[in-house]
């Protein structure tokens, strides 16, 4: 009888422990999140077919870029990267790399103007103009409130500026929380460099992440990584105003966008946040409690840093082809792939080096 009542008593202390445990993780968690339903049936076939590409690409600057996120090019044929130490970091025609600006914090996204000048993404600070002789803040808020979470940049041929703000909640440093909160907190924003003001052109995005203007520049893609699909916003003629998906029910969450040098299509680069267990996740607020709190054990189950992708896709947003480092084996975490010449250049946030991929290697 004895053994029977410390049973009994040992498991409701257990459960007691337990419920006090699941109310103090509700309590204390960085979340109140909502259940993320996804699309299901995408299928890796066709453009999607599964590949092993990415696992022959060359290693630029390896050693000397702390996890370079984007990629521009200007008029020489210069390449710029903005690295996690907070340079911005050019290669010359010759091969070497520059520490070309120090510009603090953890430069995101950047762009080349039509004049020389370098547009970049700082999160809790806003948008910079990087030029040889100063780095200025362009902008920095919206009608007093803080642009907390800059993120990809495109500048349009009469000079006025598109960028994403990813997130009016989170910052960069918090950024699996938006995730796991499953709210749209992202806004697409313009700059006019006449006016110096910035306005709101769309918000309710769910994390607002690259940019790209359209060949016409009638439209502006963005990306929306929470959704795995990108939109198109019309900022010209008749569907001014209006917006549409581009592309949805990607293989992975887009991030950077560029247009290619046919001017036809598009790289995405897709960052490894969906799979079978990690679509479980998102549809339950427990486990994103648990996560939330314990951010760590995200990796353990293969998220962000266990493969690399990118897409590309046509000016109607239909898939062309897709390639991969499916294990992560050479690359993974790619954040951007720009293709300049002969080459297809990939930035991401998990190595030390660019990646770089000659177009001969892949045929479509």
């Amino acid at each position: 009888m004895d053994l029977l009542i410390n049973r009994l008593t040992a498991s409701i202390l257990v459960a007691g422990c337990l419920v006090a445990w699941f109310l103090q993780l509700i309590a204390l968690s960085p979340i109140s999140p909502n259940p993320l339903i996804l699309q299901q049936g995408y299928k890796r076939e066709g453009p999607f077919a599964k590949n092993n590409v990415l696992q022959s690409v060359e290693k630029l600057g390896a050693g000397v870029l702390d996890r370079p996120e984007d990629i521009a090019v200007d008029s020489r044929g210069l390449i710029y990267t903005a690295t996690h130490d907070g340079w911005i970091k050019r290669m010359h025609l010759n091969g070497s790399w520059e520490d070309w600006k120090m510009v603090g914090l953890t430069p995101l996204g950047l762009t080349v103007t039509k004049n020389g000048d370098v547009l970049v993404c700082m999160p809790n600070q806003g948008l910079l103009n990087v030029s040889d002789d100063q780095i200025s803040l362009l902008t920095s808020d919206i009608d007093g409130i803080p642009i907390r979470f800059a993120d990809a940049v495109v500048e349009a041929s009469d000079g006025s500026i598109y960028f994403s703000d990813a997130s009016t909640k989170f910052g960069y440093d918090k950024w699996v929380l938006d995730l796991l909160e499953a709210k749209p907190y992202g806004r697409l924003l313009k700059y006019d460099p006449v006016t110096r003001k910035t306005t709101v052109l769309l918000d309710g995005l769910w994390f607002a992440n690259g940019v790209a203007l359209s060949p016409r520049e009638d439209y502006i893609v963005i990306c929306e990584t929470w959704k795995f699909r990108c939109l198109k916003h019309w900022i010209k003629g008749k569907k001014l105003g209006s917006t549409e998906i581009f592309i949805e029910n990607l293989p992975g969450g887009p991030d950077n966008i560029n247009i290619s040098p046919d001017r036809r299509s598009y790289w995405i680069a897709l960052i490894g946040i969906r799979s079978r267990t990690l679509e479980f996740v998102y549809r339950h607020g427990i486990l994103k409690h648990i996560f939330a709190t314990y951010p760590n054990l995200l990796e353990r189950i293969g998220f962000v840093k266990s493969r690399a992708m990118v897409v590309k896709v046509g000016e109607e947003g239909e898939p062309i082809i897709s390639l991969e480092d499916p294990d992560g084996k050479v690359i993974s975490f790619v954040t951007s792939a720009m293709e300049v010449g002969d080459y297809l250049y990939l930035g991401n946030l998990n190595t030390n080096f660019l990646g770089r991929l000659s177009v001969a290697k892949f045929v479509y």
